[in-house]
């Protein structure tokens, strides 16, 4: 049993400087997501010189280390205080970045994203934690629409800032940048958010380090698999180390009197079907997000910061009608809302795949159809998490939303990513093709030849339009498992 051990939460008297303090956090280690794609061209070509695995983990080290510690850092909130385990979080993030800015090498710049990602994972689920309590209850599903549209906000940001940065300087400079918001909000967040209950809970460091080693093996497994191929030692260790270490971390969980996350939860049929559709609607939108700066700046000829702006059809929805969606799941019903996400984004990634050597306006209208799933998906699937869960365990659910949404991140960077490179590779000219080693990304292509750019482009290009197709596929297929669970949790609810 959780016992409270100081006085009972303060609602805030002035709960709108909360709302925008905690929304501007979200914004800010969403849109750090979307601000380093735009940057993998420039990073690319930089004086680290990473492999195409490199640059996959240059973005997925930041999301793996933020799925994995999200949860636990969900609980350390409830036991320390949220307010400042928060704050520890923005200062955390912040140093990660100066970290990231300095970087001489790839594995510093790497130990710099696992540390950003640390700090990510401490903001996130108490953004969720303080903004529930302080809140008023008949106002709590509004805040928590208004909070989930941050994403949307931060990916605006997140583009049309980094690419802006991006296009005046160097990509040191937009972790310099990323550096100084942080302390800002840091500021922020201590004058204004309320200091909320604490209560006596274990962390479980075991069975945090089990479901971290388990993520990192099967990215492993997923990253590597091109360059080491899918049948060596290395990658199938990987996998089964990965299954492995899940079986063992769900006996751990099992067993342990207060557990990270405890996998009888997950018997509750809508909140598992909200966990996984966070994950899927995730992977697809983030798999997008990966490959969709570069394929705007090799395939379409875009600046940085041309490429920054034309993601925005995607966020405009997010935008303006997330606001709507608690009403119109009302009146609809969670079974069909989501069924409508999942069919608009796949449709939209799909759509994509083709509109890749369309003019802009058509692929524009792709981005705003994935958008509008999304925007249906986000506040459904949060609200339904928040529900899933008594209010006292608040972080808990702050991080489990969290934590599908960033594994799913992980997850959909790692596989459209090993995806575009396999079709990369297989599309290159002969001479390149036959090279060894046989280039892996655009800037060791060009490196090579740069003659054979309008060639490379167009088998960069093909390789992703592969990527998005089966994004799209995996999306519908997983997407049909989401609201088939929905829909048997609603009618045993009716049935109750």
């Amino acid at each position: 049993m959780v016992s409270t051990v100081e006085r009972p939460v303060r609602r805030a008297q002035r709960p709108g400087p909360v709302l925008a303090g905690m929304s501007v956090c979200t914004a800010l280690v969403v849109g750090f997501v979307a601000a380093i794609n735009l940057a993998v061209p420039k990073l690319a070509a930089s004086p680290l010189h990473p492999t195409s695995s490199g640059l996959l983990w240059i973005v997925d080290a930041y999301v793996v280390v933020f799925a994995c510690l999200v949860i636990p850092a969900g609980a350390a909130g409830d036991k320390f205080g949220r307010k400042g385990t928060l704050l520890a979080g923005l200062g955390i993030f912040a140093a990660g970045a100066v970290l990231s800015a300095v970087a001489p090498s790839v594995p510093v710049m790497l130990v710099g994203r696992a540390v950003t990602g640390l700090g990510a994972a401490c903001v996130l689920p108490n953004c969720v934690g303080i903004l529930i309590h302080a809140t008023a209850p008949e106002r709590r599903a509004h805040a928590l629409a208004v909070w989930a549209a941050a994403t949307g906000v931060g990916g605006v940001v997140g583009n049309v800032g980094g690419g802006s940065l991006l296009s005046i300087g160097s990509w040191r400079m937009l972790f310099v940048a990323v550096a100084l918001v942080a302390a800002c909000c840091l500021v922020w967040v201590a004058t204004s958010a309320p200091v909320s209950a604490r209560h006596a809970r274990s962390l479980d460091l075991p069975g945090a380090a089990l479901f971290v080693a388990a993520v990192v093996a099967l990215l492993i497994g997923i990253i590597q698999g091109p360059e080491q191929g899918w049948g060596s030692t290395v990658v199938l260790a990987a996998f089964a180390c990965s299954l492995v270490l899940g079986l063992v971390w769900v006996l751990v969980e099992l067993r342990t009197p207060h557990p990270m996350l405890d996998p009888r939860l997950f018997r509750n049929p809508l909140l598992s079907s909200a966990c996984l559709g966070m994950t899927v609607i995730f992977f697809g939108s983030f798999g997008l997000f990966y490959v969709n700066a570069s394929l705007l700046q090799y395939g379409r000829g875009f600046s940085v910061l041309e490429a920054g702006v034309g993601i925005i059809p995607l966020t405009l929805p997010l935008l303006v009608g997330t606001r709507y969606v608690p009403a119109l799941m009302r009146r609809a019903g969670l079974p069909a809302t989501l069924a409508a996400a999942f069919l608009l984004t796949s449709a939209g990634l799909f759509g994509l795949s083709f509109a890749t050597a369309m003019p802009y306006p058509a692929y524009a209208a792709a981005l705003f159809v994935i958008g509008l799933g999304i925007m249906l998906a986000g506040p459904c699937l949060t609200a339904e998490i928040a529900a899933g869960l008594p209010v006292e365990q608040a972080g808990i659910a702050g991080g489990l939303q969290s934590a599908t949404r960033e594994l799913g991140s992980a997850l959909g960077v790692a596989v459209v990513g090993t995806i575009v490179t396999a079709g990369f590779t297989h599309h290159l000219p002969a001479g390149l093709g036959h090279h060894t080693p046989v280039p892996r990304t655009v800037a060791e292509a060009l490196a090579l030849n740069p003659a054979e750019h309008g060639a490379i482009a167009e088998a960069f290009t093909s390789g992703a339009d592969t990527a998005l197709r089966a994004a799209s596929l995996l999306t519908l297929l997983a997407g049909s498992l989401v609201v088939a669970g929905a829909a048997r949790a609603r009618r045993n609810a009716v049935a109750g």
